[in-house]
């Protein structure tokens, strides 16, 4: 199939890319904002000695502000999983499509790494044992493993 044909949004395989990379796009760029909020609610969790600063939005440091905070850290934990897997993603899921897989296979394999990707989320933010999000991620990553074994396999 021409290059045209498969990153066409008439392409079903590729609409389905779009929307979910889109998706896990905008949960990576919001994330941290999750985090900005979680330190300004705490006045805590600030990471650089210059940010116990008094500034327009610091205007009343306190002493700790820049001392490791769980509430805080627990985003940050979030925001640096989401590094480690969402660009892998948007790789694979791209290279993917332009090995032209059949629909269902690709449906199957971007919607569970979104679903999993999500419960993951749902399970750090609510700091459940790591059996769970261990066992979500493991969803998520064998889902770009096929991707990506297909995409090999596709190729040579």
């Amino acid at each position: 199939m021409p290059i045209e044909t498969l990153l066409s949004p008439d392409n079903p395989v590729f609409h389905t890319y779009v929307v979910i990379a889109s998706i896990m796009v905008l949960k990576l760029m919001l994330q941290p904002w999750m985090t900005v909020y979680r330190m300004m609610k705490v006045h805590a969790g600030f990471r650089s000695p210059e940010d116990a600063r008094k500034t327009p939005l610091n205007p009343e440091p306190v002493p700790g502000q820049t001392d490791a905070n769980e509430y805080v850290e627990r985003s940050r934990r979030i925001n640096l999983n989401d590094l480690e897997s969402i660009p892998g993603f948007l790789v694979a899921g791209f290279l993917f499509v332009l090995a032209d897989p059949p629909l269902l296979l690709a449906q199957i394999l971007m919607w569970t790494y979104l679903a999993a990707r999500a419960f993951h989320f749902l399970a750090y933010a609510t700091a459940q044992i790591h059996d769970i999000r261990a066992t979500l991620w493991t969803f998520s990553s064998l889902a770009v493993v096929v991707m990506a074994g297909y995409t090999l396999v596709k190729v040579f």
